[in-house]
């Protein structure tokens, strides 16, 4: 049994729902018809699961306008069903437009992956960030270590936009001709604000060229 004050904590946020349901029907009453019809988002946001990153929120869309996939430091590997399946249900079924990787500086992942040490089982999560971390090592020598992460989040993502380009799924909508992009992005806490990494990639020959980069 849950002790007074954490069944309280619950109760209030039980209240906050029904007080938001109540005005979101109060605002449009036909809302929640229409979200239950049917989900038809454009597009897919794999993110960090920082509870400071909330997706809907950051690119101002209601409920049902974005598909999202959250891990820590957002990371894509290419053995994690997880990820792959909200990725494959996102193109092939939701024909999803844009995909979207947003990293966002600070993340205590990517600070985990710099810094080292014992972090428990999420240590095995971060190793290609680590390993990625090794790669720049020597170019980020110079930066203090809030710059060494900052520039790390940027080079995290730009990664991850290489992996998911280069997975089956991807690659077969591209190759049906199907239009869906990837963008790299990466969120700023300190004033809301993302950067666009320009990392855009719309097909097989962008993919490719930008993988050799």
């Amino acid at each position: 049994m849950c002790d007074h004050k954490s069944c309280q904590d619950i109760s209030q946020l039980l209240e906050q729902n029904r007080l938001w349901a109540d005005q979101m029907v109060e605002n449009d009453p036909d809302f929640f018809r229409r979200l239950s019809d049917q989900q038809n988002p454009d597009f897919l946001w794999i993110g960090c699961s920082d509870s400071r990153v909330p997706a809907n929120q950051i690119i101002n869309l209601p409920p049902g306008e974005v598909f999202v996939h959250r891990n820590v430091a957002n990371v894509l590997h290419h053995n994690d069903m997880n990820a792959l399946s909200v990725i494959q249900f996102a193109v092939d079924v939701l024909k999803v437009k844009h995909i979207m990787i947003v990293g966002h500086y600070g993340c205590g992942g990517v600070k985990a992956a710099v810094t080292g040490g014992d972090n428990g089982i999420v240590d095995y999560w971060l190793n290609t960030v680590r390993n990625l971390y090794h790669q720049h090592q020597e170019s980020l020598a110079d930066l203090s270590l809030d710059e060494q992460v900052n520039r790390m989040c940027e080079i995290n993502v730009r990664a991850q936009v290489s992996n998911l380009c280069q997975t089956k799924i991807l690659q077969r909508a591209w190759e049906r001709d199907q239009p869906v992009s990837v963008h790299g992005w990466c969120y700023s806490l300190a004033n809301g604000l993302v950067k666009d990494l320009e990392c855009t990639v719309t097909n097989h020959e962008e993919a490719e060229a930008f993988r050799l980069r």
